[in-house]
Order: structure tokens, then sequence, then C-alpha cells
């Protein structure tokens, strides 16, 4: 089998705030911003990979959800814990330095994790965990 991922989806609650983080912050390409009934779904991804992408969704628009359910997703996403997503950069000390310069909020120091790897962690506009990894 040859299969691929295609899309993430992490789960926004104010698109102009998600297209600043991930577009002007992480540098990503916006490529396609999708309204319905005033709700946006936006795809990014890293530039000169487009096969690589992120879907920002509304969680509110999530069929079949009750109000306790989106109320849990939304008392989840302010603290945090609802979503997340893992990336990787070749130079992560200059990588988390633009992150906080921008003032996201970091959740993690650029550290040396005892499984091998080295990353740091920050908090996109919606809550969601985004760890950055280094790629060795």
């Amino acid at each position: 089998m040859d299969i691929s991922i295609q899309a993430s989806y992490l789960p926004h609650d104010d698109p102009a705030a998600a297209v600043s983080f991930y577009r002007d912050i992480l540098g990503f390409e916006v490529r396609n911003d999708v309204g319905y009934n005033g709700l946006h779904w936006i795809t990014v991804g890293p530039a000169g990979r487009p096969d690589s992408n992120i879907v920002l969704y509304p969680p509110e628009a999530t069929p079949g959800l009750t109000e306790d359910e989106r109320r849990t997703i939304t008392e989840m996403m302010a603290k945090g814990t609802y979503a997340s997503i893992n990336l990787a950069t070749k130079d992560l000390d200059d990588t988390f330095a633009k992150l906080q310069a921008s003032e996201a909020e970091v959740v993690q120091e650029p550290t040396d994790q005892p499984y091998g790897i080295r990353d740091c962690a920050f908090r996109d506009p919606a809550g969601n965990m985004v760890r950055i990894q280094e790629a060795r």
C-alpha cells in the first residue's frame, strides 16, 4: 500500500488569529479559506510541501455534537487539552526565538527529552498544543 497523510485537523475559534499564527508567525501558506454560514475552514501548510496540510476548522460545525459536548470542547480548547500537533525544524533554537518574540504562549523552552529528541512547545491562539522538535 502507498498511503500518505493528506491533512490533519486542528480546531480554531478565531479565523483571523489562526491565520496570523500559522501564516505570519510559523510562515505557512494559506492554501484555502472556505467560508460557510459565518464559519471558516482554513487550510495551511509549509511552503514547498503541497502534500502536507493542516485544516483549521470550527469545532462548532461538527455534526451530531450535543450542547454539553460543544461546551466541553470549548473548555478543553481554553485549557489547551483538546488538540495538538507535532512539527519539526532544522534549527530549533532559531525557531523558538522567533516564536517567543511573536508573543506566542510558550509552554516549554527547548529541552533534550529522555526519549531522544529535542523539542519545545507553544499554544496556538485556539489553545492547541504545538510541539516543535529538532530534525536531526
